[in-house]
Parts: structure tokens; sequence; C-alpha cells
């Protein structure tokens, strides 16, 4: 059996300053715990957008990514969220997928007391321990107590 795969959700491919500094940081803390990080735009950089259609095979193509990858971690920044991560966050909890959330913005989005943001957003998470599958720090990643590193070894 090969090692398990998370699909990457954020918004940070579409800044190259971004895409240099950032995402490295997140794909290869997840590596570090063993993963097969399934980066979309990496995954589909090879697509030709001078060619029609191209929007939507780039969505099909990440849509089938979430079905197919065994859980998904979503960087949560913004204010609110980038709306396609909200998709595809929102898919992964349709297919029941385990769900990982990453937010180091310092800011408020919600409408709740108990979350940090969108009470929805954390419909995916168990009730209780919600905090555990919540991350605010690169480092935070491969703490052995939290949820990620935990579900690595099942």
């Amino acid at each position: 059996m090969g090692s398990k795969t998370i699909y990457l959700a954020s918004p940070y491919g579409f800044s190259e300053q971004w895409k240099r500094l950032l995402l490295p940081e997140f794909v290869a803390a997840l590596e570090a715990l063993g993963l097969e990080v399934w980066e979309p735009f990496e995954r589909n950089g090879q697509v030709n957008l001078a060619d029609p259609g191209w929007a939507y095979r780039v969505a099909q193509n990440d849509l089938q990514d979430v079905r197919d990858a065994d859980a998904l971690f979503a960087i949560v920044n913004g204010t609110p969220p980038d709306e396609g991560v909200m998709v595809e966050l929102g898919a992964a909890m349709a297919l029941k997928k385990p769900i990982f959330l990453f937010r180091d913005d310092f800011r408020r989005c919600t409408d709740s007391e108990d979350y940090p943001l969108n009470l929805m957003l954390f419909a995916g998470l168990p009730e209780k321990n919600w905090r555990n599958y919540v991350y605010s720090s690169i480092e935070e990643i491969e703490q052995p107590e939290k949820a990620l590193a935990r579900w690595v070894l099942t």
C-alpha cells in the first residue's frame, strides 16, 4: 500500500510570489509526515490557458482529485476565505473525507462565538476536539498530538 494522499486546497497558486514562497512550505510540511501531496496548481500546470474550455477542465480535474484523495488540507485564510477552497472543502465534507484546516489569519470572520470562521466550515470536523484539526502555523502540522499526524498513522 502506498502513502496516503492529501489534496492541498489553497489560493496560493494564483500569485507567483505565494507560489514560490508559501506553497513549498506547506507541501514540505505535509510530505514530512509521509503524505503524497496533491497540489492542484502543479497538477493542472500543463493546461493551456489559451485553449477554449480550459477553465472547465481545470475545475473538473480539481474536483476529481478531491474525490480521489484520501483527505483534504484547506488553507482558509482571508475574510472570507477563497471561494474555490470553500467549494473543495464542501465537496470533501460531502464525500466524508478527513479534513484539516489551516488559518494563521488573525482576523475573525464568523457568525459564531465558538468558531473563528463561518460555522459551516467546521461541519466536517468532530464536534468535540475540533481544534485538533485546525492548524495556525507550519510547525504545528507535524505535531504528533494533532489530528493530521494521528490520521497518517491509522
